[in-house]
């Protein structure tokens, strides 16, 4: 197996109960793992929720891992996948002055080369938002630093697999229990 470490989306179906998050970053606080990025929301099957994390580690650690989750009681299933063979996104918004939208032909240009949608804009200040890889989002971010930005904020990783995980039919077995 190999040591390299390597950048893996870790995928878990679970019931949606308290303090599960708690015990989920503690499996990897106990083991020195920074979490890069987390996102949870409902699942395609109503009730079960997915955590999609992503973490920097070697294959044999994302093994352990996975049987770490899978033994907790509100875990009904964990998966770890590599960049390779997912399907990812991020999305970032950016609030910025609303003069410079006008003042600056520069920012139209920016925004029209990255794809960037204007999301609402105001005498004050316009909001943009961005979907993509983390770098088309960061390359987004330092283009538009030069001439200030208000605020900043970007999402974790969003994911599918390429390949089938089978999991539906095992959600739908859990759900009709």
């Amino acid at each position: 197996m190999n040591k390299e470490i390597k950048t893996f989306t870790i995928s878990i179906y679970t019931e949606n109960n308290i303090g599960l998050l708690n015990r989920i970053s503690a499996i990897f606080q106990r083991r020195h793992i920074n979490i890069e990025s987390l996102t949870t929301s409902q699942s395609e099957i109503e009730g079960v929720n997915r955590f999609v994390i992503v973490v920097n580690i070697t294959e044999v650690q994302a093994k352990k891992i996975i049987g770490q989750f899978e033994k907790q009681v509100e875990v009904i299933r964990a998966y770890y996948h590599t960049e390779e063979e997912t399907i990812y996104q991020e999305s970032g918004m950016f609030k910025i002055k609303s003069d410079l939208l006008f003042e600056e032909p520069q920012i139209q240009n920016i925004i029209k080369e990255s794809n960037a949608r204007i999301v609402t804009v105001n005498k004050e200040f316009f909001v943009l938002e961005k979907s993509g890889r983390r770098n088309e989002i960061e390359s987004l971010r330092r283009d538009l630093n030069v001439f200030g930005i208000m605020q900043f904020v970007r999402s974790g990783r969003i994911a599918v697999t390429k390949e089938e995980m089978k999991i539906t039919e095992m959600l739908l077995a859990f759900n009709n229990q």
